[in-house]
């Protein structure tokens, strides 16, 4: 039986899935977690990068945002890929392409060489998840797929861990360009994908269908801003921009604001950071649990609800065991609101696009989401924004220094209610089959 056909529920849901869509599950997981060491071991050396080239903290958080705004060239390219050829390949490309951006900014002899190169980097790891996202859930079984993406989420928690964990151990002994280089690990997981991962059956499937009867999808892109999926586009959009600027209101600056602001050592942040993800990975599979019985909205609806009350709690005090404490609890809620990406998007989107639609609607957040980290940098320190002096060098913006926490604490409460109400507005696609036959007008 097709993994996207059901399956009797007297096999236990772990007996399920076959040995194929086990390795290609294993693949995309794979992906995301490395792809999220190699993007987030940079939160770590910010203030380091700052310092060796003499550049305002405001302009090391403008690399984070290019990288993050090219995720969406990056996303569209492979989910365009993905629909026409096949998830694997581009899967395979976008970890080779992240890793080797990674090692060569490591041996950066300027900023603007290591701005580059970290861009570059936006591309692969937007390529990664559309990709991956779609090979994990059409190969995997429709009655515990809520659950195994918020598994496969989740992991990018795992990656988050193992960088700020390299972090503290390494970073005496081998630098931030040290760190960077390692980030060049993971390309050897393509030849493992090359080698036993196969492409989903539905997909296969609707290929041909569409090659039997001549309709080739040749535009995905355009064909999700049609009006049969219009309104399903704009309210999934409006979800993913107001969930990602959540996240980075959380992350983006929190490791900085503990190393500057609250004068905490390595190993101290390092127990914030790392247990905070370590939790977000056991809380993005308890709400994938809750979104196969519950519904993928409610999954989301509720530790946003849960989370816009705690926030206050790690921000309003300076308590080292608080702060760590409600900062781990806030990880299960407003930090595990992503379990239901992959699931929730590939069942909103038909086949024949359902790569591109992800990618784009995933990725276009990522826009919003970039601007968080030098928004609340410049709030935080009030540093001043000024014209180039060509342009005349005026001052467009500057305001009183506000300290991180009370920017970050802002910023994490209105995105949560944004994310409530866009996900209101969305349709419900709990237990939804996924097939292979041409939904696409």
């Amino acid at each position: 039986m097709s993994a996207t056909t059901g399956s009797p529920k007297a096999v236990a849901w772990w007996r399920e899935p076959t040995k194929d869509q086990w390795y290609a599950y294993t693949a995309a997981w794979l992906g995301w977690t490395l792809d999220a060491f190699d993007f987030t071991i940079f939160l770590s050396i910010m203030v380091p990068i700052s310092q060796e080239f003499q550049v305002p903290l405001s302009a090391v958080a403008a690399v984070f945002t290019i990288t993050l705004w090219l995720r969406l060239v990056g996303a569209t390219a492979a989910g365009w890929m993905a629909d026409r050829m096949g998830r694997k390949w581009p899967l395979m490309i976008s970890i080779f392409w992240y890793s080797i951006c990674n090692f060569i900014a490591g041996f950066s002899p300027s900023f603007a060489f290591l701005f580059f190169w970290r861009a570059m980097l936006g591309i692969g790891m937007g390529a990664e998840w559309p990709a991956g996202a779609a090979l994990a859930m059409e190969s995997w079984p429709a009655r515990s797929r809520g659950l195994m993406s918020g598994i496969l989420q989740g992991s990018w928690g795992i990656g988050f861990a193992l960088s700020v964990t390299a972090y503290a151990l390494l970073y005496d002994h081998i630098g931030w360009r040290g760190l960077l280089i390692i980030g060049v690990l993971p390309a050897l997981v393509c030849v493992w994908i090359r080698f036993y991962v196969k492409e989903p059956e539905v997909w296969a499937e609707n290929k041909k269908i569409q090659e039997d009867e001549n309709k080739q999808v040749s535009l995905p892109l355009f064909s999700i801003f049609k009006p049969g999926l219009l309104l399903n586009t704009i309210t999934a959009c409006l979800w993913m921009a107001a969930a990602f600027c959540v996240y980075y209101s959380i992350w983006a600056l929190w490791q900085t604001y503990l190393r500057t602001e609250l004068k905490w050592t390595p190993g101290q942040i390092w127990w914030s950071v790392f247990w905070a993800n370590i939790v977000t990975v056991g809380g993005s599979a308890i709400w994938g649990y809750v979104s196969d019985t519950a519904g993928r909205r409610w999954a989301i609806i509720i530790p946003s609800v849960i989370g816009l009350a705690l926030t206050p709690f790690y921000l309003m005090t300076t308590d080292i065991v608080t702060v760590t404490l409600m900062f781990v609890v806030q990880a299960v809620f407003a930090g595990s609101i992503y379990g239901q990406n992959p699931s929730y998007l590939s069942e909103r989107f038909p086949t024949e696009v359902r790569a591109t639609a992800s990618g784009f609607v995933y990725h276009q957040g990522a826009i919003f989401g970039g601007l968080v980290a030098p928004i609340l940098a410049l709030l935080a320190t009030g540093e001043a924004v000024t014209l180039p002096s060509w342009l005349g060098g005026a001052t467009i913006f500057q305001t009183t220094p506000m300290g991180f926490a009370a920017p970050m604490m802002y910023g994490t409460m209105f995105f949560l209610v944004i994310v409530i109400i866009a996900v209101l507005l969305g349709p419900e696609t709990k237990g939804k089959i996924l097939v292979a036959r041409l939904e696409v007008k």
